[in-house]
Parts: structure tokens; sequence; C-alpha cells
């Protein structure tokens, strides 16, 4: 039998204590080293928050986290509702098309919107659209169209976790409208309301797109504060607002939305009942249709056809072959790490074998809430020392930006796993004698392989698309593809970047598509 202090306990005690030192630590440092001026208290730094300039700042992040969170939510939820519940036609091709802007860094889908622009300036209409591409509601454009598969897929997996008699019950005295309004709509709302938290963060810290469509926000001035005019407690000062932001929606989500979104549900995905759209069927896959072509497939397509001939993709690859060989290998070594942390991590939370085990999962989100600016900033404010320059100074540096930010999703994905798999396996193993780590590589690690290689799946997509902490702490001479086409974009030709993108979506979609296909062949289950 597992003792107080066994192997199980020290193993996973040292993986939060890993999680902390990688991901909270530097925040805190960063924090610790602004309002510290030669060994004595300032708030100095902070003066700048009480400016007009701030204010505004805040009006324009809130404005535009908000206005895209609306919007994913309103189109996204239905979009859920047609393809896990409806009869709608094409409907598993439809859900892998409109994922793929999640898969991309959000400013390719700004390039490709500007070309189109570009190669139509001669026309007064398009004049009218490009000029209001650049500003807020181009931001709001991209970024709906990047963070619309969220609530999307949570609305498909929490769909998966009603009961379908309740559904049931309610047709015999009312039709779909009115269950879906009044069943089904408000039992799947905790997680209709977690996507929203995570759309609503991610924008309010997104710093590629304001900054390519030049929207000023709070995450533009802090990484213009550190990367412009080196000012290392300016930069820290206009991080505040974004960890406090952050800080209290991780909050309000671990008071009213943690246990109510992931429990285990028996009957999850079990004869789903499904609504027959019959003479609507046709219209809402034409519907549907044309929303995945303006927003997916025209930018893609507009990145093909600007790119233009081979000669462009030779350029592309001569100017940034080494940047994309290190992406490539930085987000191979990165997914093997998240999936390796993500487990154990996911193990420890679903186990709750520690006693801070919600402390855990919330730092895990917080870390991914944060924008990529506040974790690079405080990844250089610790680890730029003479003595931890055997860290700053590779490519180590990149990799713990990796695990501070993106392991909440491989655990997560672990967490959905390890809820499959009854306890009752590793417990009969327990009895008979079996050590935790002989229990871990004979049963629960062979019987959750399925979310282990999801979860890989996942690192390796964030890792590969990863721009705003790499942005900020790559050392010299180890820029991944991602910073590559953001710095040339300042003076590299529109057919270059083009180029550049199409070669980024290519070494993120084949991939992708071929660990999918090997999970298939592992279990027929659908994800």
């Amino acid at each position: 039998m597992d003792g107080p202090l066994n192997a199980k306990h020290l193993f996973l005690g040292l993986i939060a204590v890993l999680l902390v030192v990688i991901g909270v630590l530097p925040v805190l440092y960063m924090l610790f080293g602004s309002v510290f001026v030669n060994g004595h208290f300032s708030l100095d730094a902070y003066a700048q928050l009480a400016n007009a300039r701030e204010w505004t700042l805040m009006g324009h992040s809130f404005a535009l986290a908000s206005l895209v969170t609306v919007l994913t939510v309103v189109v996204g939820v239905p979009l859920g509702v047609l393809f896990a519940k409806t009869d709608l036609i094409f409907s598993r091709f439809f859900t892998v098309l409109f994922v793929i802007p999640l898969l991309l860094p959000p400013y390719i889908i700004a390039v490709s919107w500007s070309d189109l622009w570009g190669m139509g300036s001669g026309y007064s209409i398009l004049i009218h659209a490009s000029r209001a591409l650049f500003g807020l509601w181009g931001c709001v454009f991209v970024l709906f169209s990047t963070f619309l598969p969220i609530p999307m897929l949570m609305t498909m997996v929490f769909l998966r976790t009603i009961n379908p008699r309740m559904e049931e019950a309610a047709r015999l005295v009312s039709k779909w409208p009115n269950v879906l309004r009044h069943i089904t709509i408000p039992m799947i709302m905790p997680g209709i309301l977690l996507s929203a938290i995570l759309v609503f963060l991610l924008s309010f810290g997104e710093f590629g797109v304001p900054n390519f469509l030049r929207y000023d926000v709070f995450p533009v001035e802090s990484f213009t504060q550190f990367s412009a005019f080196y000012n290392f407690k300016a930069a820290t000062a206009a991080t505040i607002p974004l960890v406090a932001i952050t800080l209290i929606v991780i909050m309000a989500e671990a008071a009213f939305l943690r246990d109510k979104t992931f429990q285990p549900h028996a009957f999850a995905g079990k004869d789903m009942t499904i609504i027959r759209l019959r003479s609507g069927r046709v219209f809402l896959s034409i519907l549907v249709g044309v929303i995945g072509l303006i927003i997916v497939v025209v930018p893609l397509t507009v990145l093909i056809i600007q790119s233009g001939t081979f000669a462009v993709y030779a350029e592309a690859i001569k100017r940034a072959g080494d940047s994309l060989q290190r992406s490539l290998v930085y987000a191979i070594i990165g997914a093997c790490l998240l999936s390796f942390f993500g487990f154990f991590t996911g193990y420890l939370i679903h186990t709750k074998a520690v006693r801070s085990w919600r402390v855990i999962d919330s730092i895990t989100l917080f870390l991914f809430a944060l924008p990529g600016t506040v974790v690079g900033i405080g990844l250089i404010t610790m680890w730029n020392t003479p003595w931890t320059n055997f860290i700053y100074a590779t490519p180590v540096i990149i990799i713990f930006g990796y695990l501070a930010r993106y392991t909440v999703i491989t655990s997560r994905i672990t967490l959905t796993q390890l809820a499959r798999i009854p306890p009752s396996m590793e417990e009969a193993a327990q009895v008979a004698g079996a050590g935790w780590f002989r229990r871990m590589m004979l049963i629960t690690i062979p019987m959750a392989k399925r979310g282990i290689l999801a979860g890989w799946l996942a690192g390796y997509i964030f890792s590969l698309r990863d721009t705003g902490v790499t942005m900020l702490i790559y050392p010299a001479g180890h820029d991944t593809l991602p910073v590559r086409i953001f710095t040339l974009m300042a003076n590299g030709t529109p057919q270059l970047i083009a180029a550049l993108c199409v070669l980024m979506i290519m070494v993120t979609l084949v991939p992708a598509g071929s660990v999918w296909l090997v999970m298939n062949l592992i279990s027929k289950e659908e994800l």
C-alpha cells in the first residue's frame, strides 16, 4: 500500500514545484523587481497608470475583448449545436474547416486580409474596407475568425455530457427550439461561460493582431516599452492591468464554474439525440458553408495566390529556412515535455494527490490566460543573470515559455481521458502489491495513450504558433518561423510574407493531420 510520503506524492510534488518555478516565480520576480529601485521600495514606475493614455488603452483592450467574446459566443454556440446534434450536411468537414484558424498565429489571418485589400486597391469599396481593417473592427473580425472554434468546440463537447433522456422527456410536450432554449442550452451554460472567459482573456492579451493592424492596446504598450525603450519597469507597470484582470477572471471561474465544468459524466456521448433538420437542412448547410468560405477559405486562398511562383517559395526558404527548422525542433521538444508535465499535472488534479491540487489547476489556467508579453518579460527578468546564462542564452528559455503557458492544455486533455478510466483498475493493481510507477507504466499510461497523443498534438500546435512569448525571449540566432515572419513584415515584400505564411500553415496542418490519423487508428472513437 502507498504510504503518506511515497514515490507518488514525491514525484507529483516535484512536478508541482517545477511548474511554480518555471511559470509563477518569473511573474512574481518581475512584479517584485518593479517596486524596488536600488534596494528601496518605490512605486514611481506605476505613476504612468494614472495617465489618460493608460485609461484609453484599457478602454481599447476591453472593447476589443468584449466584442470578440460576444461575437464568437453568438456564432460559435449555434455552430456547435449544428455540428454535434443535427444531421447537417458535411458537418464533420465543416468542423475541421472552422478549427483551422485556431491552429495558426492570429496575425497570419490579418496579413491575408491586408493582402486582399491591397490586391483590389483600385476599387473604392475595397479602399474603404482596407481603412476599416486597420483599427478596432479589423482586429475584432480577425480575432473572431481565430477564436470562433473555442465556443464551438466547447459546445460540442458539453452537449455530449447531457443525459439524452432529459431531452426526450421534454420532446414529449414541446418542439426542439423550446427544448434547446429551456433544457439543452441551460445545461451546457457552464461550458459556454467557460469558453467566453477563455476568448475574453485571449483577446484581451493578444499582441500580434493589434500591433499589425495598428490598434493600441495594453499588450502592445508593454511590448513597446520593453523592446523599443528597454524600460523594464515601465513595461512591467504596463502589464499590471493585464495581470489584475486575468486574476479577477480566473478567481470568478474558480468560484462559479470549476466544479460544474470538469465533473465526469457516465453517459458522455452515448445515444445523443439527433435533431432532424428536414427542409432546412440544405439552407443551413449552405449558410454554414458561406461563413466558412468568408472566414477560412478566402484568407487562405489569398495567401496562396499572393505567394505567387515557386521562385518566391525558394526565396522564402532561403530567408527563413533556418527559422523553420528551429520551429519544428522546438515545437517537437515542447510538445513532448508538455505531454509529460500535462499528463502528471492532470493526474495530480484528477486524483487530488496533493492538498494544493486546486491551486495547481488555477496556476496552469492563470499562466495560459496571461498575455504572452507578461510571461516573456517575467522570464527575462528572472533568468537574465550571469549565473543563469545557461538557460537565458539558450533555447531552454523558449521551452520554459512553452511549459509556462501551455501546460493547462495538455493537463485538461489528460483530465478528460482519466475520467474515462475506472479507478478500480489502478486500485486492484495497488492491492496486488504493484508500486505506483509500475501501475503508471502498465495500467494508467497505456489506457490514457489516446489522451497523451492528443495532448502531444495540442502541445505541438500551440508551441509552433507561439509568437507573444517567443518574440521577447528568443536568444540571438534562435528565432522561430512565426517570429521571423513578424519581423520581416516591416521590410519584406507581400509575396515573400505570403509565402512564409503558407509554409507556416503547411508545417502546422500536415503534422497535425498525420497525428490525427494515427489517433484514429488507435481508436475509432471521435475526439
